[in-house]
């Protein structure tokens, strides 16, 4: 035991460093999917169900019941290697008519993951996840065309995630946990008061929140499992600055990260095919116009218009064992963003997208395991249209109209061990 409690320990401490690292990187969307090697091979059909892997536990911790007797710790590395491209002009406004291209404004990300599980016996499991769930780093050419709109913008995160999960009989399982998350975030644009447009504005702040998450496993029928997993939202009391032609103020800064339910389903074919789906819904709607005030008189000085539409993710899977040590998986996703052209902003040019998935895990003894997944990401045809029925639009800069060249490239790797 005393083994076990240094490892783990060693395990949950090269976790955090990682994802402390990682922040050099940042993650190349608002909200970081790539939590699994294992369910990247599959576009995440089926996560929120038990079997090989912990990671599951991120999406429906009931899945844990999944987990062997004594300890699995497991480590997953997802590389994101996006592209976005802005090509447009800005016209109309006092600051004159631009039409510089913002070069390529999405930067590589690697995004660590770490599960640890214990079952001391057939009725419980206690298990612990720390991830980065939110992730943002766009940084278009200095003196682009619509820099007055965003110069660079970053959003980073981590999260602890302790869960147990109870096995009440052969048909459910059922799991609690609490998540404590920290949350940093720092967007600038180009001061148009400043000489050659040299200074940039900005606003950052960081803070910790709470919140909860929750998991059912159901097994109607020998072959058959449904999983429905919570995430709840965090609320977040970002203190920071805000600095805007030359001034600073300090400032505080409610925001609230949004909650998730998802239903996952696996059905066994024959001894050696399974097939995997999920939907999941995510509440974008919840966070709105935020506003920064003052924290020395509570004054409002600006506020952030984000005003999303919720989330939705489909996703359909299999998997094949082709021999006792290799197992073989695909899966194609489609995401509905919570962006659309009425509120795309330049800091994030986000749309629908389909995800094109395959992965496959090696089992090398029956303490370790290796799984590898591998996503295409396709977005559908995207367009800016910043005029004055926009929620970001400006008289004194003026109309910004662009068209988005966008795709995603993402290979995860994950090592397991049992003991």
């Amino acid at each position: 035991m005393k083994w076990a409690n240094k490892n783990t320990f060693l395990f949950t401490s090269t976790a955090l460093a990682l994802a402390v690292t990682a922040s050099a990187a940042h993650a190349g969307a608002f909200a970081i999917r790539e939590q699994s090697a294992y369910f990247q091979g599959t576009s995440f059909a089926g996560y929120g169900t038990s079997g090989a892997t912990i990671s599951a536990m991120y999406w429906n911790p009931a899945s844990l019941i999944g987990a062997q007797k004594g300890w699995t710790i497991e480590t997953h590395g997802s590389l994101i290697v996006p592209y976005a491209e802005l090509d447009g002009t800005l016209s109309g406004g006092a600051v004159g008519t631009s039409s510089i291209g913002s070069g390529d404004i999405a930067s590589d990300a690697f995004v660590p993951a770490t599960y640890i599980s214990y079952r001391p016996d057939e009725k419980w499991v206690f298990g612990v996840g720390i991830n980065s769930p939110f992730g943002l780093t766009t940084k278009p050419e200095q003196n682009w065309a619509a820099q007055f709109y965003s110069r660079s913008s970053r959003v980073f995160s981590v999260n602890v995630n302790p869960n147990v999960a109870y096995q009440i009989n052969d048909m459910f399982a059922v799991a609690v946990g609490f998540q404590v998350q920290y949350l940093d975030v720092s967007l600038k644009s180009a001061d148009a008061t400043s000489p050659g447009f040299a200074r940039s504005n900005e606003i950052s702040g960081s803070g910790f929140g709470v919140g909860v998450t929750a998991g059912l496993t159901v097994k109607p029928f020998e072959g058959t499992e449904i999983g429905i997993g919570y995430r709840s939202g965090i609320g977040h009391q970002l203190k920071g600055d805000l600095y805007a032609s030359g001034v600073t103020n300090r400032i505080k800064l409610g925001v609230v990260m949004p909650d998730m339910v998802n239903v996952s389903a696996k059905q066994k074919v024959t001894d050696k095919i399974r097939l995997l789906g999920t939907v999941e819904w995510t509440n974008w709607s919840r966070l709105k116009s935020p506003v920064a005030t003052s924290a020395v008189s509570g004054a409002a000085l600006t506020t952030l218009h984000f005003n999303y539409d919720d989330g939705w993710f489909f996703s359909v899977g299999g998997e094949y064992d082709f021999n006792e040590k290799l197992t073989l998986r695909a899966g194609v996703g489609y995401e509905i963003s919570p962006i659309d052209e009425d509120i795309r902003s330049t800091r994030l040019p986000d749309n629908n997208r389909w995800w094109l998935s395959a992965g496959a895990s090696y089992n090398f003894n029956k303490h370790m395991s290796f799984d590898l997944g591998y996503t295409h990401i396709i977005p559908e045809s995207t367009s800016i249209n910043i005029d004055s029925n926009h929620q970001d639009f400006n008289a004194s800069f003026g109309t910004y109209v662009a068209d988005v060249d966008s795709s995603v490239n993402i290979l995860s790797a994950s090592l397991r061990y049992k003991f």
